[in-house]
């Protein structure tokens, strides 16, 4: 998928949750945001999106900043010894 094509949001839960969920305060709780992202069906497209365009903020795909730098640090990792 390129990172121009967005049409996965048209399916998207997080479109019919409250915003403020997935941009949660520093240390604030992603628990609600995770939960909507577990069950929804374009949740690996929108962490790729969010992977291939370098979202800083807020949960994409089910996960947080911090979980994106770490898949993003893996992949390069596995790149890198192949």
């Amino acid at each position: 998928m390129s990172g121009g094509d967005a049409t996965w949001r048209l399916d998207a839960l997080c479109a019919e949750t409250d915003p403020e969920a997935f941009f949660p305060e520093k240390g604030g709780s992603t628990r609600e945001a995770k939960r909507v992202c577990a069950g929804c069906d374009v949740r690996t497209e929108c962490l790729e999106y969010a992977l291939a365009n370098d979202e800083r903020f807020g949960i994409w795909g089910g996960l947080s900043e911090r979980e994106r730098r770490r898949v993003r640090l893996a992949r390069r990792s596995m790149r890198l010894s192949a």
